[in-house]
């Protein structure tokens, strides 16, 4: 055995292929809606959380209707949870507490849990287009 090890690389499935290419359109503003809004939101979930989510799309545009155009596409336990992350993001925006806090931080934990259902959506979308 020489200096160094060098460990094979698994080959790149057309699977993740396609996933790094959507992933690649969205970050040129390219991908079409609903999966323009779904990629966002799963996206900023995974990196900070409903709160920050909500923030901002508040600087963007009205976080109500986001949130229904968001709903509309999620199954019944992202939708509800989305739903119940907002309703306490209201009011935490009138009045900041740690109990309100924390709720989110729970809807946050269900979004974890149930992360596969997006990530299928988003996939079975990569799956349809063709890598160039």
């Amino acid at each position: 055995m020489g200096l160094f090890s060098f460990k094979k690389k698994e080959p790149v499935t057309e699977e993740q292929k396609r996933w790094d290419f959507l992933w690649e359109l969205w970050r040129l503003e390219e991908v079409p809606s609903p999966y323009n809004i779904l990629m966002t939101y799963y996206k900023e979930i995974k990196k900070e959380g409903h709160t920050r989510f909500f923030i901002n799309i508040a600087f963007c545009g009205e976080v109500e209707k986001a949130v229904e155009k968001i709903g509309n596409e999620l199954p019944d336990i992202l939708r509800e949870n989305l739903k119940t992350a907002y309703s306490h993001y209201v009011i935490l925006v009138n009045e900041e507490n740690e109990e309100t806090e924390k709720k989110i931080e729970e809807c946050d934990a269900v979004f974890d849990e149930n992360e596969k259902l997006i990530v299928d959506i988003i996939q079975e979308y990569a799956n349809t287009l063709e890598v160039y």
